[in-house]
């Protein structure tokens, strides 16, 4: 068994609203102890003077098989062969960035998830932890249906359109081995016939959906712009509700009641690169004022403001994986949440950690720096308690530990080539 003795670090233990000195034991792959100021060195020393000592990020809203696409429908001409590979290489940039664990909020082919989170779990792949999720599931003319009369077209999204067509997709899903199923409720600015405050999915096709997924005990995620498409995800028991750019007071009120069994995720990071970036991607400001993308911006931090004041569990996560949102810039949510909904920087941080790991369902095990936990941790240079752009930058993440494992370790500086098994 390795045994790894961090010192000398600044130590954010994931819960505390202040980092403390101290030092932190690892034994195999769990943390031994956590204790203030100076102990013993125990097995191999990490010096983490002049670093914050926290736990491994959680990615809230992540689709590591969306390629750097323009458009949806460019997934639907990638060879499932070719899309494995681009997923596999994106995972491990995720696990670069210190993210050790993902909530895959869909995957863009079925199986591609599922074949990733197995092969991460068998030590074929390197990557994080991984709940695998199904493809967006979708009604005839919602956001993920790219046909037209002419021509068929394939994307990230699933067909179902009326209760029994939707239990058959679920049900094919929960035989594929996901771990989350994902729901369209409303449409997008994107999808010229389906904006963001419609909502094509009717009461009746999402709770059998979502019946499905709970009697197999999976997770149901829903893509959910609209205020009616919020308070129908609420009514209709979806665990995890993404956007909710829209929300009125009432669908507010909704969420705020169902606190302690639900969580929401902002996926801000295309609203707000689409409106300040946009340039990159084709998105010029007219464009994105077409779009009413400008409006959406404003909603969202108006939204934000209101659900970080009620208490509402919120996860980081920006959908990432579009050419305008490139993979790898997946840590700037925690600062967005900093600057533009009011966070507190260790607000921000339980986000990107706790609270993930609560979604993820491994609270009593990872997202804290804690005697007992599962050593998923990150050594960080500078304070990240007062400043979390420094999460940011990959030279900023001196130690890349998952699962007791060196992914990159701060002796060499160097990134591991597979997960480094330490010597005994």
């Amino acid at each position: 068994m390795t045994t790894f003795t961090i010192t000398g670090a600044q130590i954010w233990d994931g819960t505390a609203d202040a980092a403390f000195a101290g030092t932190v034991v690892v034994k195999g792959n769990t943390i031994a102890s956590v204790t203030e100021g100076d102990t013993a060195v125990q097995g191999q020393e990490i010096d983490g003077t002049g670093m914050t000592l926290m736990p491994g990020m959680v990615e809230g809203h992540c689709h590591p098989s969306f390629t750097g696409i323009h458009e949806p429908a460019e997934l639907g001409v990638v060879s499932p062969e070719r899309h494995m590979l681009e997923t596999a290489q994106n995972l491990r940039l995720l696990l670069s960035h210190g993210f050790t664990s993902i909530f895959e909020a869909a995957s863009a082919k079925p199986m591609l998830g599922v074949t990733a989170r197995d092969a991460i779990n068998e030590g074929m792949l390197d990557g994080p932890r991984m709940l695998a999720g199904s493809p967006e599931v979708t009604t005839t003319a919602g956001l993920g249906d790219e046909r037209m009369r002419h021509i068929h077209q394939e994307s990230f999204g699933l067909i179902a359109d009326g209760p029994d067509e939707m239990r058959r997709v679920a049900r094919e899903c929960v035989r594929d081995g996901v771990d989350i199923l994902k729901i369209n409720i409303s449409g997008d600015e994107f999808v010229s016939h389906a904006r963001a405050e419609i909502t094509p999915t009717e009461p009746e096709e999402l709770a059998a959906f979502v019946k499905v997924a709970h009697t197999f005990g999976k997770k149901v995620a829903a893509h959910a712009r609209s205020s009616t498409s919020v308070k129908m995800a609420v009514r209709g028991g979806v665990d995890c509700i993404y956007h909710c750019d829209f929300a009125d007071e009432e669908a507010l009120d909704m969420l705020e009641e169902a606190k302690d069994r639900i969580w929401v995720g902002p996926a801000f990071g295309l609203v707000h690169n689409s409106t300040r970036e946009g340039d990159v991607a084709g998105i010029t400001q007219e464009v994105a004022q077409e779009l009413n993308l400008f409006r959406k911006f404003e909603a969202t931090c108006a939204t934000y403001h209101e659900i970080r004041k009620r208490g509402i569990r919120v996860v980081v996560g920006g959908d990432y994986g579009f050419a305008v949102t490139p993979m790898g810039q997946n840590a700037r949510d925690i600062e967005h949440f900093v600057r533009f909904f009011g966070y507190a920087p260790t607000e921000a941080l339980r986000c990107a950690t706790m609270v993930g790991q609560s979604l993820m369902g491994r609270s009593d095990d990872l997202g804290q720096v804690k005697e007992g936990f599962l050593a998923d941790l990150l050594l960080v240079r500078g304070d990240v308690t007062q400043d979390v752009s420094l999460l940011q930058h990959q030279d900023n993440l001196a130690m890349i530990m998952k699962d007791g494992q060196m992914f990159k370790d701060p002796r060499s500086g160097v990134q591991a080539p597979g997960l480094i098994r330490a010597a005994e």
